[in-house]
């Protein structure tokens, strides 16, 4: 049992969570240390969105290769400063003599004077996206989470034309195999402006699993309402893939580095042991903390229902999953795609998708455009993403995250 006082949060996700003792991915770390330092060492990167758990873990990981540069923008001012302290905290992160970081949005205009500025990058890597499923409420946050994830990226390609890096890499999700949500959908489209552009660029993407305990999580939100004296909440019936944040990083690292252009990369996982329930990571993680579950039959009822003094109980409310495009498993590949699974120990490859052309792209580019202009509803926006990706299957309830506890 852990203090209350302290929670090694590494140390309970390695236990009760991914079920790993060392990274997933060591032994091909190991295997193509050289191949990475080859690539790295004395190199200048740019990382976009570099504040985020996913991005914030692929700079450490990165920097045990020796940059020469790092340049780091996120909107989250906050968040960049936690980076640096991070990293300046700890004795593997050693950030370059030439570092620099900046609060800006990567589809500002200050953005690219930035990037002229400070060009040639010969790794480029973005990890600004909306990620969360409950991002598609409605017109008017679908068309910020699909300007984010899908116009702002090709703006971004088109940017990287003028001074091309070695490397671009973009981080994808597993929700865009057979996307059932609007955020799986953007990224799938995402992955189609990707392949457009890799002939021209050394891109490559990754699909992965839930990070555990990632920035606004539903994990990470456990923490926070523990601190706030607030109940916990979470599906009964939802499994998920998990990699640690650690693992989260050095995937992104070797799928920018090592990957052919047009590569997808994905962990190899197995279905029979490493889906794990989030009713049964709230459960232990009241255990690692002492605590026993208080089980509350409505939000109501837990919403009243305050931790006793003394007892040892937490009230927790599980729910059957009911809202919009939420998945009850994952998936990594489609049966359509053709996957490598011999070359790493630990990661799949995604290897010669289907590719449109960019005038292709510009008109579904423009299409979305139109669109939004025109003020569509969350129907007309999801019958066109239908018709640009004819896997995407909407499953709508009408109902979405921000009206659940």
């Amino acid at each position: 049992m852990e203090s209350n006082h302290f929670i090694n949060i590494n140390r309970f996700i390695a236990a009760h969570v991914t079920g790993r003792k060392q990274s997933l991915f060591a032994p091909d770390l190991e295997t193509y240390k050289p191949a990475i330092t080859k690539e790295v060492e004395g190199k200048s990167v740019l990382v976009i969105g570099g504040a985020g758990t996913i991005g914030s873990s692929f700079i450490k990981a990165l920097l045990v290769y020796k940059p020469r540069k790092l340049v780091v923008v996120d909107i989250n001012e906050n968040g960049l400063t936690e980076l640096v302290r991070d990293c300046r905290s700890n004795p593997e992160t050693v950030l370059p003599a030439d570092f620099k970081s900046y609060p800006i949005n990567f589809g500002d205009p200050v953005f690219k004077k930035m990037f002229r500025a400070e060009a040639p990058f010969h790794i480029v890597a973005n990890f600004a996206a909306h990620k969360h499923v409950r991002s598609e409420k409605d017109p008017v946050s679908i068309e910020a989470m699909i300007d984010n994830n899908v116009l702002k990226a090709k703006e971004l390609l088109d940017l990287l034309l003028t001074s091309k890096p070695e490397h671009f890499f973009c981080v994808s999700t597993d929700k865009a195999a057979n996307p059932v949500n609007i955020m799986g959908a953007s990224k799938k489209l995402m992955e189609e402006i990707v392949l457009a552009y890799s002939a021209e660029l050394n891109i490559t993407t990754a699909r992965f699993a839930n990070v555990a305990f990632s920035n606004g999580s539903l994990l990470a939100g456990f923490i926070e309402r523990m601190m706030k004296q607030q109940p916990l909440s979470c599906p009964s019936d939802v499994k998920r893939y998990f990699v640690s944040p650690q693992e989260s990083g050095e995937i992104c690292l070797m799928a920018c580095v090592l990957g052919e252009s047009g590569d997808i990369f994905f962990p190899q996982l197995d279905p029979g042991k490493d889906l794990v329930r989030f009713a049964d990571i709230a459960r232990s993680f009241l255990q690692y903390i002492g605590l026993q579950e208080d089980i509350c039959q409505t939000e109501q009822e837990a919403r009243t229902k305050k931790e006793e003094q003394g007892s040892g109980k937490y009230p927790v409310y599980y729910f059957e999953s009911e809202t919009t495009g939420e998945k009850l498993f994952e998936e990594f590949f489609t049966e359509e795609e053709h996957i490598i699974t011999d070359k790493f120990a630990a990661l799949g490859i995604i290897k010669n998708a289907a590719r449109r052309n960019k005038g292709e792209l510009d008109r579904i580019v423009a299409d979305i455009k139109r669109l939004f202009e025109r003020g569509a509803d969350k129907a007309a926006i999801v019958q066109l993403l239908q018709i640009l990706l004819p896997n995407f299957q909407h499953t709508e309830t009408g109902m979405n995250l921000d009206q659940k506890m």
